[in-house]
């Protein structure tokens, strides 16, 4: 099959390799993925620069975790009609090595998730990181409506599902942006409110927008840098489900203003998600594939043979949506 794999940690220039490597045959209760997209997100860009040291102890990495494409062949247990299911796929290099960007891969049939026919392949692969990350930090700690939710970093891959998802399940919303470009896409996720990142300028501005109310829910695209902002207007019992904090990797917590207030920390990371957290993204996510509520955004696409410039460009980091490869 036609892959691209690295050795190596480094830049995507330098490790990125593409040629022809083996396809596995699927074992008990497994299934082979013809695959027609692959989606790279910025942990499998930071996989491949060495985040998780020992990925390469056993060879090769075929990387990026999320992708989409048509069942082709099952392993022993598996029902005979998912043979030629279109599907979805998550978690597809998660504590293994042959990931998504391959004509192939194969991979328990719970990772496997049926993709309907109104939508098509591109927008299959977004759902894997984004979109059930998304789902997890809102739903993790109840229901949501009524709720007054903030999504941080709106316009982003997760926070334009979390506003979406938000606004499905009955939150009020406020999101912020950095740019008027920005601001837009969080307007057409749904937005209610839109302001700045969190500042005490843009907490004044939320508090008078929502006559003193105070935040039930935040889902937090950059804890570190954003928490000290978000405590003043958090409300009592609040949660704040955070999936990333790029810019204070190791922050401080600010204990006792938190206990009084009586706020729930919650990290998400989708790869480790209760397994019941994962059905109920796949089964929302199906139902909105199917109505077509969802609104999706694919910022790039490029062949499987130019995976080192789909790398490169989630590494810039100013596209809005996903960035994608066509196999």
């Amino acid at each position: 099959m036609k892959a691209v794999w690295y050795n190596s940690f480094g830049k995507a220039g330098d490790v990125l390799e593409y040629g022809e490597k083996g396809a596995l045959d699927p074992g008990p209760g497994e299934v082979r993925v013809r695959l027609y997209a692959s989606a790279v997100n910025p942990s499998d860009v930071k996989k491949r620069m060495g985040a998780s040291q020992a990925l390469l102890d056993q060879g090769f990495v075929i990387p990026n975790s999320d992708g989409s494409g048509v069942i082709e062949a099952i392993g022993e247990g598996v029902n005979e009609q998912r043979k030629g299911e279109r599907v979805w796929v998550y978690n597809g290099q998660h504590r293994r090595r042959m990931g998504t960007s391959a004509e192939f891969i194969t991979l328990p049939e719970d990772q496997v998730v049926y993709l309907p026919d109104q939508a098509n392949f591109l927008v299959g692969a977004c759902m894997g990181i984004p979109a059930m990350t998304a789902h997890r930090c809102l739903l993790a700690d109840g229901p949501v409506k009524d709720k007054l939710v903030l999504v941080t970093g709106g316009a982003g891959r997760v926070g334009y599902y979390a506003i979406q998802w938000a606004k499905y399940f009955g939150a009020e919303v406020i999101a912020t942006a950095g740019s008027a470009r920005s601001r837009q896409h969080c307007e057409e996720a749904g937005a209610d409110l839109v302001v700045g990142h969190p500042s005490p300028a843009t907490g004044k501005t939320i508090l008078e927008q929502t006559n003193g109310r105070k935040l039930d829910r935040v889902i937090e695209g950059d804890f570190g840098g954003n928490l000290p902002y978000l405590l003043d207007i958090m409300g009592t019992n609040g949660v704040i489900a955070s999936y990333a904090s790029a810019s204070e990797t190791e922050p401080r917590i600010p204990f006792y203003r938190m206990m009084y207030l009586d706020i729930t920390l919650r990290t998400v990371i989708v790869y480790d998600m209760p397994w019941q957290a994962k059905k109920d993204a796949m089964d929302d996510i199906t139902k909105m594939l199917l109505t077509g509520a969802l609104k999706h955004r694919i910022a790039q696409t490029y062949p499987l043979s130019e995976s080192v410039s789909a790398h490169e460009a989630i590494e810039k980091g100013d596209l809005y949506g996903c960035v994608l490869l066509e196999i």
